[in-house]
């Protein structure tokens, strides 16, 4: 078969119009200056330690805590021993803890249980406190702000609280009116009780056991 003239030319001239393509240049990474790199490893860690600072200052001290059942209290917060960490939470918050020949306070977060303390629910707190001149039990919201109360009462005293024939006591936690020692939770959401024992014998405590403190019992939930 013959082929056209005119094809070959054609192709040959095709061929060798096509060239192969130009590699691209290549990528040079352009080195970061030292400087930059000391100012960005200054700039992150000046970061991260504002913020465990505040992570830190803006709850419970971290150190120096003991534990008794529901209970949480720290003896030294208000004693000259009280770590930086104590002295610094203190101030931010403004608070003005019980020094050692006064006193001990102690937190409740949850119940006898380990479960949250929650609005939705209803608890009872008895039947009787450590030897004490004179103590106070209050609530407070998830903020740290006294419970509203429609009787206007946030909390009792050892003098006005009601008792049983053998010196015991009950108190009532719940959103609704109760008979007796009652107190009423806030709206909604987790909420704290603060036990204060003022000139307790032993210092600030230390011989104290979960025994001797009042229970926080759940009631019910949802009611």
């Amino acid at each position: 078969m013959d082929i056209d003239p005119r094809l070959e030319d054609a192709s040959s001239h095709a061929s060798r119009s096509v060239r192969p393509p130009t590699p691209p240049p290549p990528v040079t990474a352009r080195p970061i200056p030292t400087a930059a790199l000391i100012l960005y490893a200054l700039l992150l860690a000046l970061g991260l330690g504002i913020g465990s600072a505040y992570a830190v200052l803006d709850g419970d001290p971290p150190f120096g805590s003991r534990r008794l059942g529901p209970w949480q209290a720290w003896p030294k917060l208000g004693s000259p021993q009280a770590d930086p960490y104590m002295r610094a939470i203190v101030a931010r918050r403004g608070d003005i803890p019980l020094a050692t020949g006064e006193g001990l306070a102690l937190t409740a977060l949850v119940d006898k249980d380990g479960r949250r303390l929650d609005s939705a629910c209803s608890y009872r707190i008895g039947s009787s406190t450590p030897a004490a001149r004179w103590w106070t039990l209050t609530v407070y919201d998830a903020a740290g702000r006294l419970a509203q109360s429609d009787l206007g009462r946030s909390g009792f005293t050892s003098s006005e609280i009601l008792r049983d024939a053998r010196n015991g006591f009950s108190i009532a936690l719940s959103r609704h009116l109760s008979a007796g020692n009652w107190l009423q939770l806030p709206a909604s959401g987790p909420f704290i009780v603060v036990l204060r024992l003022y000139d307790i014998p032993g210092a600030a405590g230390l011989n104290l056991n979960a025994e001797d403190l009042p229970t926080i019992e759940r009631v019910e939930c949802g009611a």
